[in-house]
């Protein structure tokens, strides 16, 4: 699964930036997150490291997943987090992206969401995408609210 976001946000982009570069705040704007608290440092780590619980739903069926992921990138508009568990397996990867600019009205949010394993296959990627691609207006009430 690979989904490409873009949103135009009334706040500024310094506000939209630091939501967008605090994995913690994904769980009130981005409805696949239902849990994102910190997690302990590892020295392997690159940057801060937190556990998320990604969901999706189709009827009353409900798949979930808990990740350890950390900040790998950040530049002045540019925040990256990637999947990096610490039990030795291999695991399938997970990355999120997000780059803030100057929009028309505000800031102009470009975040990238990819997962390279079978946890989301068929119907639940469809109701996966559909939550993701909702996730422009719920960061901007949350940056605006």
């Amino acid at each position: 699964m690979h989904r490409t976001i873009t949103a135009e946000i009334t706040a500024s982009p310094e506000r939209v930036f630091e939501i967008v570069s605090d994995l913690e705040t994904y769980s009130e704007w981005l409805d696949l997150v239902t849990i994102s608290e910190p997690a302990p440092a590892d020295s392997t780590d690159p940057g801060p490291a937190w556990f998320v619980t990604i969901r999706a739903k189709v009827g009353p069926f409900a798949r979930s997943k808990r990740l350890r992921m950390v900040r790998t990138e950040l530049t002045d508009s540019t925040a990256r987090f990637e999947r990096h568990e610490l039990d030795g397996r291999e695991h399938s990867a997970w990355v999120m992206a997000s780059k803030v600019d100057e929009g028309r009205a505000g800031a102009s949010v470009s975040m990238e969401l990819s997962y390279d394993g079978g946890l989301m296959d068929g119907p639940i990627e469809k109701i996966l995408g559909g939550v993701v691609d909702g996730a422009g207006d719920k960061l901007s009430d949350y940056a605006t609210g």
